[in-house]
């Protein structure tokens, strides 16, 4: 199979879809890669690295999608790349659909085969492809918002882990899962006051025995998560529901609640947000202020730290790069039933069922196009 890896062009956005060990790979599996010129300097990757490793260096994006039969990626495509995507071809990459209506009109027109990143499920449960991210984002919720509530930076002047005589700062995560759970072990390692708020009883119980009563754990209810954000200095939103949009836990009204120069970093951001004043921001201009609390919602995170991010990235995403290079897309989802919950538009059809829920599209059974 032929695989194309473009540059990102989404703002600041510095990470790559394949490093060159992964390209060593899928050469050493009788494969064609074609890598787009620069695609890796964000993560101090050079062509001379990828070209090594066997692939073959195309000048442009445009070489590199009209080459490619399967496009690996990090981000969801942008207006002008969805327009170079043509029916069959394999899109392996984020998409986060559910509140992106254009994407996906532009992906069911393109009659493309989109497999998405986050919705890949695992045996043993969870998102293993978007758990990586989900860990750096988390860790770096902390060290956004211990930047931002830095006076100079529009915060209320507050150091995260205070001083002798001085207490720290009260930190809330919203949802114990990967982000909360590496957001807490940060934010507690900074010596910060921590309470995760969540649904599960057994999330709860698991941080509880993981950290101990340094730990504040409480079960979620509106007017807890009222009552704890009004009081915290920041506020960090890890909630998450697989392939759906991210319902708002946090109101407009709680908002209004919490003092001036206080935090909030809406890490659900990509699915739509978890916080109800929340729209998406980029590295460029990372934050806005919504009385008078500073807004954090980055849409690519990990971007920020894109070699990390990259490497840890395609430690688990290659074998499934390799599994439909190897087999084909019809057959690797076929034979992995995991896998085959990533597929989200697929014929200009809407396969996976949170995102025609949230859209309005009828659903078609992922399994129904495999024969």
């Amino acid at each position: 199979m032929r695989i194309g890896v473009p540059k990102e062009i989404k703002v600041l956005e510095n990470r790559v879809g394949l490093t060159p060990g992964s390209v060593r790979e899928l050469v050493h599996h009788g494969h064609t890669v074609v890598v787009e010129h620069d695609a890796g300097i964000g993560i101090g990757v050079h062509d001379a690295d990828y070209t090594r490793e066997g692939a073959t260096i195309a000048a442009t994006g445009t070489d590199v999608y009209a080459s490619s039969e399967m496009i690996v990626k990090v981000k969801e495509p942008q207006t002008v790349e969805r327009a170079m995507l043509r029916p069959g071809q394999i899109l392996f990459t984020y998409l986060h659909l559910a509140p992106d209506p254009e994407q996906t009109r532009d992906l069911a027109a393109s009659n493309a085969i989109c497999i998405a990143y986050e919705t890949v499920t695992a045996a043993t449960g969870g998102l293993p492809l978007l758990a990586p991210m989900s860990e750096v984002a988390g860790r770096l919720a902390v060290q956004a918002g211990a930047h931002f509530l830095e006076k100079p930076h529009g915060g209320k002047g507050v150091l995260l882990g205070g001083v002798p005589g001085v207490p720290p700062a009260s930190v809330v995560v919203i949802g114990g899962g990967v982000v909360g759970t590496h957001a807490t072990e940060i934010a507690l390692g900074m010596g910060a006051r921590v309470t995760v708020i969540d649904r599960s009883v057994d999330v709860l119980k698991r941080l509880w025995t993981q950290y101990g009563p340094s730990l504040q754990t409480v079960f979620s209810t509106a007017e807890a998560v009222e009552r704890h954000v009004a009081g915290a200095d920041l506020v960090i939103g890890g909630v998450l529901i697989a392939g759906a949009e991210a319902p708002k836990v946090v109101t407009r009204a709680m908002i209004g609640q919490m003092q001036a120069g206080s935090v909030v970093v809406d890490v659900a951001i990509d699915q739509g947000g978890c916080f109800e004043t929340s729209h998406p921001t980029t590295h460029a201009e990372p934050t806005y202020v919504v009385d008078g609390v500073v807004h954090y919602c980055v849409a690519n995170m990990p971007g920020g730290v894109p070699r990390t991010s990259t490497f840890a990235l395609n430690n688990v995403t290659l074998p499934f790069v390799v599994a439909i290079a190897d087999k084909g897309w019809k057959r690797a989802l076929a034979d992995d039933r995991h896998l085959r919950q990533g597929l989200n538009v697929a014929y200009g059809k809407v396969t996976c069922a949170p995102v025609a829920e949230a859209q309005g599209y009828a659903w078609t059974d992922p399994a129904s196009l495999l024969a």
